[in-house]
C-alpha cells in the first residue's frame, strides 16, 4: 500500500471515528434532555395544578406561542439537548441570529427592572404572610443577604463590558465580564430569590470614569433594595448580611452598621492583624493554625467547634472574631463591627452565606451562561437577567 493510499485511508477512519463520537454524545445529550424534562413534569404535578392549566394557557397564548416557545429554549438550552443557544438554532433549524434580536428587545434598564421587580413580587407577600404568625415561625424565616462576585466568561467578540477579572474559581485573571449580584436567603435555604445584579465596566472612557468598585456597588444594591421594599410598606427589620473577604472593607461595614442599623459578616485574611483582649497581638493565619483557644462544640451542627473572641483593628475597630473549625473543611474566622449578636447567630448567617455559590453554579453549568455570542450590552444584560430567573425558577 503506498503512503499516500495509506494516509487517505487514516484519515477516512479518524473522520468516521468523530463521527461516531458526535452522535454518541449527541445521543448522551437527548437522554439526559428527557430525564431533565421528566423531573421538571413531576415538578410541576407536586405543585398541584389544576389538569385544564395548559389548556388555559394555550388557549390564551395561542398567538405567542411561537415566541414563547423559542425564549424558553433561550433560557433552557440545556433540557432541548444543547449547550448555547446558537446550538440550539443550528438543531432547530432557526435563525442563529435570531437569539441577538430577541435579548437586546429591551435596553439594560429594563432587564434589570423586570428581576428587580420579580424579587420584590416574590419576597413582599412571603413577609406579610410571615409576620402574622407566632415569633418562632418568623424566627425559622429571617432573612440573609448575600453578596458576591464572580467571572462569566465569553466567547466571540468582546464587547464593552468584557475586561480581564480575577477569578476565584480559576485562580488567576482571566478575560470576561464581572458580575455582581444580591440575594436574599429566607430561612435556612428554604428560598432563594435574586434581588439584584450589576455588570461592572472595566476601563470606562468619558463622563463618569472610573466607574463603580465591587464594594461601592454593593452599597447601592443595598441601599436600593431596602428602599424599594419601604415604598411597599414593609418595615424590615435591621439587616443581617454576610459576604467574602472581598467586602471586608470598613466604608461598606460602617455604612450597613450606621445607615441600616444592620451587621455585615465578612470572612477574614491571613495578612489582617488584630489585638485581643490581653494584649496579644495576632494575625489572621495565627488565628486558623492556633490551638490554645476556648473552643465550644455547636449543638445544632454536629463536627463543628467554634470560639468567639473579642479583639480590636486598627482599621475596624472593636470587633468579635469567630473561628470556626468543621470536620473535612478548612478553619477559617469571620468578623464584624461590634455586636451583641450571639456566636451561633453568626454560623447560621455565614452558613447561608454558601448558598450564592450554588446559585453561580446553576448559572455557569446547567444554564450555561458563558456560552453566549452577542454584540451588545443589551443583549448581554438580557442573557444574564433571564439566566437568573431561570436559576429561581430551577
Amino acid at each position: 500500500m503506498t503512503p499516500t493510499r495509506r494516509y487517505a485511508k487514516k484519515q477516512h477512519k479518524a473522520l468516521q471515528r468523530r463521527r461516531r463520537n458526535a452522535q454518541e454524545r449527541q445521543q448522551h445529550q437527548q437522554r439526559q434532555a428527557q430525564r431533565d424534562i421528566e423531573a421538571l413534569r413531576h415538578a410541576l404535578n407536586a405543585l398541584g395544578l389544576p389538569d385544564n392549566l395548559v389548556l388555559e394557557i394555550a388557549g390564551r397564548l395561542r398567538a405567542h406561542k411561537k415566541l414563547l416557545g423559542t425564549i424558553f429554549g433561550l433560557m433552557f438550552p440545556t433540557l432541548f439537548g444543547c449547550r448555547s443557544a446558537y446550538e440550539l438554532t443550528c438543531v432547530r433549524g432557526w435563525d442563529k441570529n435570531m437569539p441577538s434580536p430577541l435579548l437586546s428587545a429591551l435596553p439594560k434598564r429594563s432587564w434589570l427592572k423586570r428581576l428587580r421587580t420579580l424579587g420584590l413580587d416574590v419576597l413582599t407577600p412571603l413577609w406579610r404572610h410571615t409576620q402574622s404568625m407566632s415569633p418562632a415561625t418568623r424566627s425559622r424565616w429571617q432573612w440573609t443577604w448575600v453578596w458576591d462576585d464572580s467571572v462569566f466568561r465569553t466567547y466571540g467578540q468582546d464587547v464593552a463590558l468584557v475586561g480581564n477579572w480575577y477569578s476565584g474559581q480559576h485562580k488567576r485573571v482571566v478575560s470576561g465580564i464581572d458580575g455582581v449580584l444580591l440575594i436574599v436567603v429566607v430561612g435556612d435555604g428554604n428560598l432563594v430569590v435574586p434581588i439584584d445584579f450589576a455588570v461592572r465596566r472595566p476601563d470606562p472612557t468619558g463622563p463618569g470614569a472610573p466607574c463603580r468598585n465591587t464594594l461601592e456597588w454593593a452599597q447601592v444594591m443595598l441601599d436600593h433594595g431596602l428602599d424599594a421594599f419601604a415604598r411597599r410598606g414593609l418595615h424590615l427589620p435591621a439587616p443581617l448580611a454576610a459576604a467574602d473577604s472581598w467586602f471586608s472593607d470598613s466604608k461598606l461595614m460602617s455604612h450597613v452598621s450606621n445607615k441600616h442599623q444592620g451587621t455585615l459578616l465578612v470572612q477574614g485574611k491571613s495578612s489582617y492583624t488584630f489585638t485581643l483582649a490581653d494584649g496579644q497581638k495576632v494575625k489572621g493565619a495565627e488565628l486558623i493554625t492556633g490551638e490554645q483557644w476556648p473552643w465550644r462544640h455547636s449543638l445544632q451542627a454536629p463536627g463543628c467547634r467554634y470560639t468567639r473572641l473579642r479583639a480590636h483593628s486598627a482599621t475596624y475597630g472593636e470587633v468579635p472574631l469567630i473561628l470556626v473549625d468543621k470536620d473535612g473543611e478548612d478553619r477559617f474566622d469571620v468578623f464584624c463591627l461590634a455586636s451583641e449578636i450571639p456566636a451561633t447567630r453568626f454560623l447560621h448567617v455565614w452558613s447561608r452565606r454558601n448558598l450564592i455559590e450554588q446559585v453561580f453554579r446553576v448559572l455557569k453549568h446547567l444554564l450555561a451562561t458563558d456560552a453566549c455570542q452577542v454584540h451588545s450590552e443589551d443583549a448581554y444584560y438580557g442573557h444574564l437577567v433571564l439566566r437568573l430567573m431561570a436559576s429561581f425558577v430551577l
